[in-house]
Formats: structure tokens, sequence, C-alpha cells
């Protein structure tokens, strides 16, 4: 599948944030779609409904209301065909507890995000460079296709 046809599920509750993910990726990898949800309830149940595509990428805040981030986060991996899908935490968190949780929880990435916004942009788009590049080269971002 080639990165132009990927779709991004954004999980968060910053409409500021959801707005800078949404022009930067438009700006870096046009083509690529973006959903935004607010509240990680909502994220688990539009992951959930087989009527609705998957995503090839999760980017996930863990500070979003109804279940967290962590809660999202160990939802997926213990749910199959979710259990495989690529998620980026992406939060403003920089304590060391919630890095390492999430990683043991099977996190891919955790980014923080910089409170300046060109900076923040700048993340945005080392991580979609990664991430949407891996797509193009495997034809998907599933973490157990990965080399």
């Amino acid at each position: 599948m080639p990165a132009s046809d990927a779709l991004v599920l954004l999980v968060e509750d910053s409409p500021q944030d959801v707005e800078a993910v949404g022009r930067t990726l438009a700006r870096a990898h046009p083509g690529v779609r973006l959903e935004a949800v607010g509240d990680g309830t909502t994220a688990l149940e539009r992951l959930a409904d087989p009527g609705v595509e998957l995503p090839d990428l999760v980017l996930l805040d863990l500070n979003v209301p109804g279940l967290d981030g962590h809660g999202v986060l160990s939802t997926v991996r213990r749910r199959a065909p979710l259990d495989g899908l690529p998620v980026i935490v992406l939060t403003s968190s920089t304590h060391p507890r919630d890095v390492e949780a999430c990683y043991r929880a099977g996190a891919n990435s955790y980014v923080v995000k910089p409170v300046d916004l060109t900076a923040f942009q700048e993340v945005l788009r080392g991580v979609f460079a990664y991430w949407l590049g891996t797509l193009t080269e495997h034809g998907s971002v599933n973490q157990n296709e990965l080399p």
C-alpha cells in the first residue's frame, strides 16, 4: 500500500494539537488521511468497529478524557487484530515512569511533544517520515512485518 493511501488515527483532546498534526501531515504527506478522536473510550470503540477501516498508524496522547492513553495502549495490545498496529505515544509527559510503562505495554515509540509549535512540527515530520516511510517500503506498518 502506498503511503498516500494510509490512514492515521490521532487520539488527542487538544484542538490546537489536532490542527498542528493535521497541517503538518498534509504538508509532509499529501493524501495521507487523518482521523482524530478526543478521548480513549471513543478511540477503542472506533478501533473495534468491524465496519470501519483500521488505521495504519495510531498517534496516542496519554492525557485524554475517559480511558487514558495507558488504558488504550494496553487494550490495543491485548486484542487481535489491533495488537499489531503501530502505536506512537505522542504526549507532553517526560516522566520516566510513563515512558517505561508505555514501552512495557507495547508502544512502538514514545515522543514528547515540544511546547514550541515549530519544534512540535519538526518532531511530527520525523515521526511521519519514519513510520509512513516504513509503510511505503513494506506495504504495511504492522509491527510484526518490520525487518
